[in-house]
């Protein structure tokens, strides 16, 4: 067993954090952070924990050295204090952007501001396993990922690995998502100040999380990304289609070679494309809760103009999911430790 703690544990990620880790066999969760709600039981804000877990939050200034800690604080606020919070625990997991980019100057161009803390940037994996795995066994530090652009990254990296999608064309991504991406309260918000519930544009060009997308291809080359991102009647979820063109006179087989080639290893990516059915490309509705990601694509022989489609629950494989999975790997855990939960359906 390894004691973790969880700070800012009152908002949805930090809720779906410890949904995930009071089922973790290896896990004893021995702290949670909440400066709103310090001395109420967990399950008085998540009402899903109710007969969970009777922990109480506790305020950052209480905190206790422990062997892990979870940082599931707004944008801008785990830099502040990171070098306190590494004083506390030899293992972080930062689920913020504070630490995605490995760049100073990228960061404060995305950002809009110099970064607090520049000198831990190189310190922080990139949290994406499917990326970073070899990197993330070794680490002490790991970054969160951008749900956005963990959709738009797995939806393109299976052409970008098999060399069919060279960077001389832009991608561009239609995202949609529901409204927990906008967090819990206003300053939850990983994206911009909306409050949750309310059906809204979040952003049409200039998406922060372009630059994350851009640093995952990197090795393969400068690629334009452009992400478009609009809310719908959704809670949980993002559904990416991203716009390209592809040479003509492909078949179905050579993109299914590709993303074989991709993911047929990885335990939460999946290939999704179907001839017939009602379910024949990636659903966010069936990924709600879960640690997967489905992928698949539309192409037209005649055209080349393809679709490459994803979808992902933002607060599982987009947030607290894939902080799960790094942790796992970071401990030397089973990878899949406490998130194979498949969905529901109908």
């Amino acid at each position: 067993m390894i004691r973790v703690g969880i700070v800012g544990a009152s908002g949805y990620t930090g809720g779906e954090l410890l949904r995930l880790l009071l089922t973790h066999p290896e896990i004893e969760v021995v702290q949670a952070t909440s400066e709103s709600y310090i001395g109420k039981f967990a399950f008085q804000v998540h009402p899903q924990l109710r007969g969970q877990t009777q922990l109480r939050f506790i305020g950052r200034d209480a905190l206790q050295s422990c062997d892990l800690l979870f940082l599931a604080l707004p944008h801008g606020e785990a830099q502040k204090y990171i070098d306190r919070y590494a004083a506390l625990a030899p293992k972080i997991v930062d689920l913020s952007a504070d630490f995605r980019l490995r760049d100073p100057a990228a960061y404060a161009s995305t950002y809009g501001h110099e970064h607090l803390a520049p000198e831990w940037l190189e310190r922080f994996v990139y949290g994406l396993p499917e990326l970073t795995r070899n990197s993330l066994r070794s680490a002490n530090y790991a970054s969160g990922v951008g749900c956005n652009a963990t959709a738009t990254t797995l939806a393109v990296y299976a052409l970008v690995k098999a060399g069919m999608l060279p960077p001389t064309q832009p991608i561009i991504a239609d995202i949609k998502v529901g409204s927990s991406e906008a967090g819990s309260t206003p300053t939850d918000s990983s994206h911009h100040p909306a409050r949750s519930g309310i059906v809204r544009p979040f952003q049409l060009t200039g998406h922060r999380h372009e630059a994350e997308v851009r640093q995952s291809l990197a090795a393969a080359g400068a690629y334009d990304i452009r992400l478009s991102v609009t809310s719908v009647e959704l809670v949980r979820g993002v559904s990416a289609a991203i716009h390209l063109s592809l040479p003509i006179g492909l078949s179905d087989k050579d993109l299914w070679s590709a993303y074989r080639a991709a993911w047929n290893t990885e335990p939460f990516v999946r290939p999704v494309h179907e001839k017939s059915g009602l379910h024949r490309h990636p659903e966010p509705r069936l990924l709600a809760g879960t640690n997967y990601a489905d992928v698949g694509w539309e192409y037209d022989p005649a055209t080349g103009r393809t679709v490459l489609l994803s979808a992902l629950d933002n607060l599982g494989k987009g947030a607290a999911g894939s902080a799960v999975q790094c942790m796992n790997l970071m401990c030397g855990f089973e990878e899949t430790t406490a998130l194979t939960f498949g969905g529901f359906y109908p």
